[in-house]
């Protein structure tokens, strides 16, 4: 079967028809990404709830007269800020580089051909395809040279569909095998896929379990405020029996530290720091959630051509077989890779070793597909020529199979020359093959495949190399790099059918040859029924549906346009060795959150229950007649109490590194610690607050003391939930801490802090009072924290146990 053109298409549209079309509108004008505007960013930054109620706190004490107290204030400046600047610069990032990884179709205009941007392509316009190509508009096949295309993506069905001139193909779809062209039909916002892109592209931090158990925690969160806060405002406003100025600033005291007014910032700052990383190391992360799970993987599924190795091959030899010579060799591989309208890396090797083509006619083409494992070409009297697998198309018991594995078990790549006895696209076809030669390839492997593969060991995150190659090339490309399991490589041909029988060979085996693009989704699939999160790497139109199957697809820059369209991270500068980055950056995203979240929750749980127990004893001096008790607290003491406990310190841990692997379950992990330490927190104040309270009718000296104990308290078992937060202990962490400390030192003994935010550690009495709750908080929030660790089977320590452990 020749290649068939439509005469009348041949050239394609012409400079003036194009120029005609953009004037028309009618070109493919979907934005190169769908991300947020500047705009919507700072709109979503500042009006948030958050925000909103931190305003109305603001306003309120800015009533009474006390600008010192609204210094609060200022953390709804700070989260905006931070918010905008961080995130604006992720944007960017992204935006740069998925201009720079998107799919570039291939355009035929004026007769020649080029390579321009998607949102560039005129309604008419005649657009090439290939394999592994993805189709960026709708259209119509123009030409078919046994042209498949994979609709997968969009119905489902994982069939390829053979496409003949006439047939419609639909955006969003890729080419399996074969070549042709087809005209634009519909483009822009009238495409299939355009309405599938705009929300598939955005930057969104959905569908995270991180992001959705700080949701459900901000839920309950809601929940506690609602009576927490109204007990409160009855308290300060009615039952205290202060005047209104100081009764609104106790009520906003109680009411401000209640609001986890940092934890959604700190996540968003978290991922948007992470994108702006990695993106510096040439990673573009398509969707953000990736960063999270990337975290969480145990196994690593990576295809050895393009991964282990590097995409480019030299001929080394071309072996003669039987009665063929090696000038008739030689010439039929020369036509082969000169005729393949798109060849693949090894048939670029092959043409670059032997030139240019003899010229011959071809009379029927049989592209090559990851399938059957061979391509050819029928050149009439010249013969009907086969190019493939060896271990596919001969016996495996002849002498030319033992010599291609014999060959193929030092790592080259062996390809067998044949020649068929009919046409390559007849459909008994190969029919009765006769080895012509050995076409031996040389790969080379990459230089940091080793050390990769290393990592990932010391990690804890096991490896499975799985190529469509030959077994015996797999595995001595994998024991070359010490893989374990490398040297006895499983030919995925034998493999069972059973996704249980399946995924037991998988628990056991590491590396996998001749595996078909259906077999490498079974295997993902297996692996997860064993509740593996697994990530795929790849660069061809084989894996796309591994790909897109795994937990996290990482595709190469450059590979097919469809693996990339899949992949959640894209590896633009082909490194399999950026890999471990990105995954110590998942890690440190995830492990900083959850490590900051303890911090911010813990501050909403002694702010609850502080509040209530004021709330309480306020209410009941009404009922039992006893002095009532106003909030121990002005508002500057809470905001000075959230700087050096929790603020700065977040800030800094949420940034550091973390190589702890992510594990589910983390709303539970953080509340096992931010309740107990909540609760031992609020307790202990509300007992200082008790020793140190002289009434309503107390002297201003006086309710200064017993404020300055309560907080004194309060800050002493913070600070020690931020030393339990830090651990395990590095050098800058013990700094951290210490400089918590002195900054605190610095407050309660400078004059200028200790008349600015009225605090009096004179009395010698209280004070002490103050030290001895705070040591007893300190000792049952360290046994807590061994406790939960004993009961849950934790390790854990004071300091790192490895050098790859969590810093």
């Amino acid at each position: 079967m020749s290649i068939t053109v439509q005469a009348s298409s041949a050239s394609g549209l012409t400079a003036e028809q194009v120029e005609q079309r953009r004037a028309d509108g009618r070109t493919n004008d979907v934005p190169d990404r769908a991300s947020r505007s500047v705009r919507d960013i700072v709109r979503a930054n500042v009006f948030t709830r958050i925000n909103a109620i931190l305003g109305v706190l603001f306003v309120l004490v800015l009533a009474t007269g006390s600008i010192i107290d609204g210094m609060f204030g200022l953390l709804i400046v700070a989260n905006s800020a931070v918010g905008i600047i961080q995130e604006i610069r992720a944007k960017r990032t992204l935006d740069r580089l998925a201009i720079v990884g998107q799919a570039k179709p291939t355009v035929r205009r004026d007769g020649a051909s080029a390579q321009i941007a998607p949102r560039e392509v005129v309604l008419d316009d005649l657009i090439e395809l290939g394999p592994g190509d993805q189709i960026v508009v709708d259209g119509v096949v123009e030409e078919s040279a046994l042209l498949e295309v994979d609709e997968s993506l969009l119905t489902g069905e994982a069939d390829p569909v053979d496409k003949p001139i006439g047939a419609q193909v639909m955006s969003g779809s890729y080419v399996v095998s074969g070549s042709g062209a087809y005209r634009a039909t519909k483009v822009g916002k009238d495409a299939y896929a355009a309405r599938l892109a705009d929300e598939a592209s955005k930057f969104t931090l959905v569908k995270s379990e991180l992001r959705s158990g700080i949701d459900t925690i901000l839920k309950v969160i809601t929940y506690l405020l609602i009576p927490a806060g109204a007990l409160s405002i009855y308290n300060q406003l009615v039952s205290s029996g202060e005047s209104w100025r100081p009764a609104v600033t106790g009520m906003v005291a109680a009411l401000v530290p209640m609001v986890p007014e940092g934890l959604v910032l700190m996540t968003s700052v978290a991922f948007a720091v992470g994108v702006v990383r990695l993106g510096q190391r040439k990673c573009l992360v398509q969707e953000l959630p990736a960063i999270e799970g990337l975290a969480r993987v145990d196994v690593v599924c990576a295809d050895k051509t393009g991964t282990l190795t590097e995409n480019g091959m030299r001929l080394s030899e071309i072996r003669a077989l039987g009665e063929f010579d090696e000038t008739e060799v030689r010439t039929a591989a020369a036509a082969l890779a000169a005729d393949d309208p798109r060849p693949n890396a090894s048939v670029q090797a092959i043409g670059e070793g032997l030139g240019a083509g003899p010229g011959w006619a071809s009379t029927a083409v049989a592209p090559f597909s990851s399938a059957k494992k061979w391509s050819g070409i029928s050149y009439g009297e010249h013969g009907d020529w086969l190019l493939g697998a060896p271990d596919v198309l001969l016996d495996p018991d002849s002498t030319d199979a033992r010599l291609a594995e014999e060959l193929g078990s030092s790592g080259l790549r062996i390809l067998l020359l044949a020649r068929g006895d009919r046409p390559v696209d007849a459909a008994d076809a190969p029919g009765v093959v006769r080895p012509a030669a050995l076409v031996v390839l040389e790969q080379k492997i990459r230089p940091d495949a080793g050390q990769t593969l290393d990592y990932f060991a010391e990690q804890n995150v096991s490896i499975k190399v799985i190529s469509g190659d030959n077994a015996v090339s797999v595995g001595a490309v994998a024991s070359s790099l010490r893989l374990p399991g490398g040297e006895h490589a499983v030919d995925a041909r034998e493999l069972p059918s059973d996704q249980a029988e399946l995924a037991d060979v998988l628990e056991r085996e590491t590396t996998f040859g001749r595996v078909r693009p259906d077999q490498k989704r079974a295997m993902v699939a297996a692996l997860q029924s064993r509740g593996h999160t697994v990530a795929m790497t790849g660069d061809g139109v084989n894996d796309v549906l591994a790909l897109k199957d795994s937990d996290i697809g990482v595709a190469m820059g450059s590979g097919s346009p469809a693996t990339r369209a899949v992949a959640q991270i894209v590896l633009l500068d082909n490194k399999f060795a950026t890999l471990p980055y990105v995954v110590g950056e998942g890690r440190r995203v995830i492990g900083n959150i959850e490590r900051v979240s303890n911090l911010f929750l813990t501050k909403t749980v002694y702010s609850v229950l502080l509040a209530f127990l004021i709330g309480v004893a306020g209410v009941g001096s009404q009922i039992f007649d006893y002095e009532p008790i106003g909030y121990p607290f002005l508002p500057r003491h809470v905001t000075i109490a959230a700087w050096f406990t929790i603020g700065i310190p977040a800030f800094i841990l949420s940034l550091a590194p973390n190589n702890e692997r992510a594990r589910t379950g983390f709303v539970g992990r953080v509340m096992r610690l931010a309740i107990p330490s909540g609760v031992v927190i609020g307790v202990a104040t509300f007992v200082a607050y008790l020793i140190a309270y002289q009434g309503p009718d107390a002297t201003e000296e006086q309710k200064v003391q017993a404020g300055t104990t309560a907080l004194i308290t309060l800050i002493m078992i913070a600070v020690w939930v931020l030393a339990i937060v830090a651990r395990p202990y590095v050098w800058w962490k013990v700094v951290l801490v210490g400089a918590s400390v002195a900054a605190y030192i610095l407050l309660f003994t400078v004059p200028f802090t200790r008349e600015f935010f009225k605090l009096d550690p004179s009395n010698a009495g209280y004070t002490t009072a103050a030290f001895i709750c705070g040591g007893v908080g300190i000792v049952l929030v360290e046994i807590a924290w061994w406790v939960s660790a004993y009961l849950r089977g934790d390790k854990r320590g004071l300091v790192p146990a490895s050098p790859g452990g969590s810093a």
